[in-house]
């Protein structure tokens, strides 16, 4: 019998994250956000103004400043509050709160890209050499400049800002459903055992050894999904027409320029990435034939993708533990690196254990003074290489803050994953390192090679589904649930081979991917992972003058634009490289996995 999950109130308070250091209690939380209505009034007041001289601009520039210092901490401190217990209606409050504050701010600011956008260019740069401290905003200008043709004028600009929680809705709703409204029927193992199925258990049960468990899981959890595939179809359809309402307002020749612009990302990058796997499908080809032969299995079916090859290697990993081999695994990086590591370990900024409402998954949030991480930490082996992941989110936010101005410490979600993965690339390696146990040693591979997968051969799939049917809406083809499921099983079909039985419940599984309301995110985990392997290659094989151009890159925010900030560590996402280097490494894990397994 599984332990029952504690409450939140019976968490020790060192596993639970101090949001004290952002605000002392909800009733600062309250003051603050009641000061914040006075940045609004303040922002009117530069309407009409921004282009009449340099000195008013850098006055304008200070302000935007002061607005993401506290308007960072105001929503950050809500939706990690929110987090710790999602049924506390007294959070649920506040992040209620922040999202019509934020809706009135934007409105109110709606005024500043169409005024910066229309000072001619001759006068936009002679406030340079008239007020000198406005040189530090030139980059943050030029991006807001840049999406001139992109801009429209004030009062259209309001109508967007003010439509926002419409082009949102597809997301809310689709949360609430996938999250709360939709029940499965238990899973039932072959001992007659009933499990209980959610979203969140799914991605345990299908894992299991036991067979028949894991075929009524997957079962279970999509014949459900399929009896609501219109809805679902009705939901996403209207996020990709929200997405083309946008593009055409503002001028985009696609949804997918549109939602790469923004981060400086050209679209040869994603494209690049779905036809670089394409040429290179072959292995994944050959890994699924491999499971399939070990597995010892006539047929190999979709629910058989995700339980390990060698279960008995398995073991329990304690936080603790945990903690040193991750210290461990990245001393490579440098003893500053490590005492980041440690101040984070030390100093609360982790919420540990899962309580009763908690928020599931993990994330790291770019906080001041600094970041904060949520785990829900299981003593696994998968455990450990979250708390890497989410620490070299962590760290990388941290070294922005602390090298970049304010306008620049932020960094772009393209460059995001890169940190965090290389911090679980380099874990891998000192893992292996470590194990002389063939079966150990199999048992790492094997993980290592089910990142390489899931990352960047199912999330390209996945960015493949998006960009498809995105074309397919633009082209006026109906987005319904038949044109998205027989998508989705071709896709599926293609990328793992004849070696493995295309379920026809795998058609639906499209349905419960979250990702797929976050405007073409999903791509960079791919691209994040090639450029994580081939970074952690160069520091393992490189020492100080890769780490020290690691750091660089980590300590860069958004001074430049992601792709030259991943070229200044050494790597060029604009080109096939990185992701030929990473399906190779792929390619040699695979034989020694089987070469492993033979003895």
């Amino acid at each position: 019998m599984s332990e029952k999950t504690p409450l939140r109130s019976e968490i020790a308070e060192e596993f639970k994250w101090r949001l004290e250091d952002v605000f002392e209690s909800d009733e600062a939380w309250l003051k603050a956000l009641e000061n914040a209505e006075e940045l609004i009034t303040r922002g009117a007041s530069f309407k009409g103004r921004l282009g009449e001289s340099g000195a008013t601009l850098l006055e304008f520039m200070k302000y935007d400043d002061e607005c993401t210092l506290a308007l960072y901490a105001i929503s950050g401190y809500a939706s990690q509050r929110g987090d710790e217990d999602t049924d506390n209606p007294k959070y649920q409050d506040f992040q209620l709160r922040v999202q019509s504050y934020f809706v009135r701010y934007a409105s109110a600011l709606a005024f500043v890209r169409p005024e910066i956008n229309s000072i001619p260019d001759e006068k936009f740069n002679s406030f340079f050499d008239e007020e000198p401290g406005l040189k530090l905003y030139r980059r943050a200008l030029e991006r807001i400049r840049r999406s001139r043709e992109h801009t429209l004028g004030e009062s259209e600009e309001m109508i967007m800002a003010a439509a926002s929680p419409l082009r949102s809705a597809p997301e809310n709703a689709y949360s609430l459903f996938e999250s709360a409204d939709i029940k499965f029927p238990p899973a039932v193992g072959s001992d007659g055992a009933e499990h209980e199925l959610t979203n969140s258990s799914y991605g345990v049960l299908i894992k299991k050894p036991d067979r028949e468990l894991r075929k009524s899981a997957f079962t279970n959890i999509y014949n459900t999904y399929s009896q609501f595939r219109n809805t679902v179809a009705a939901l996403y359809d209207a996020e990709v027409k929200g997405r083309i309402f946008n593009a055409s307002c503002r001028k985009y020749p696609s949804c997918l320029e549109a939602a790469l612009f923004e981060n400086e990302v050209p679209v040869s990058v994603y494209k690049n990435l779905i036809d670089t796997v394409h040429k290179n499908m072959g292995y994944m080809h050959k890994y699924v034939s491999l499971r399939k032969k070990l597995m010892g299995l006539d047929e190999l079916h979709m629910y058989d993708l995700y339980t390990s090859l060698v279960p008995d290697a398995d073991k329990k990993i304690t936080f603790d533990e945990a903690k040193t081999t991750v210290l461990e695994a990245l001393s490579v990086m440098g003893k500053d690196y490590t005492d980041m590591l440690r101040e984070g370990f030390e100093n609360r900024w982790i919420d540990v254990y899962e309580n009763v409402g908690k928020r599931s998954g993990a994330y790291s949030a770019g906080m001041r003074p600094h970041p904060y991480v949520l785990l829900n930490h299981k003593d696994t082996l998968d455990c450990m290489f979250t708390l890497a992941h989410e620490m070299g989110h962590s760290i990388h936010s941290y070294l922005s803050m602390k090298n970049q101005p304010i306008v620049y410490s932020d960094y772009v979600i393209f460059v995001a994953e890169v940190a965090s993965t290389c911090n679980e690339a380099l874990l891998m390696q000192h893992l292996l390192s470590k194990t002389e146990d063939k079966k150990e040693r199999a048992y790492l591979i094997n993980y290592f090679l089910e990142q390489f997968r899931t990352t960047l051969y199912r999330q390209t799939m996945f960015a493949e589904f998006e960009m498809l049917t995105a074309e397919m809406a633009e082209r006026g083809e109906s987005l319904t649930a038949e044109s998205l499921s027989t998508l989705y099983r071709k896709l599926n079909a293609e990328y793992y081979g004849d070696d493995i039985v295309t379920d026809p419940e795998i058609a639906y599984e499209w349905e419960r991917i979250p990702h797929f309301y976050y405007n073409f995110y999903v791509f960079q985990y791919a691209t994040g992972f090639s450029a994580a392997i081939a970074l952690s290659t160069k520091i393992l094989k490189e020492g100080k003058p890769a780490v020290d151009a690691y750091k660089k890159f980590l300590s860069g925010g958004c001074s430049t634009d992601p792709i030259s900030l991943l070229r200044i560590a050494g790597v060029d996402m604009d080109s096939p490289e990185p992701i030929e280097s990473a399906l190779k490494l792929f390619g040699e894990l695979i034989d020694e996995m089987d070469s492993l397994m033979k003895d």
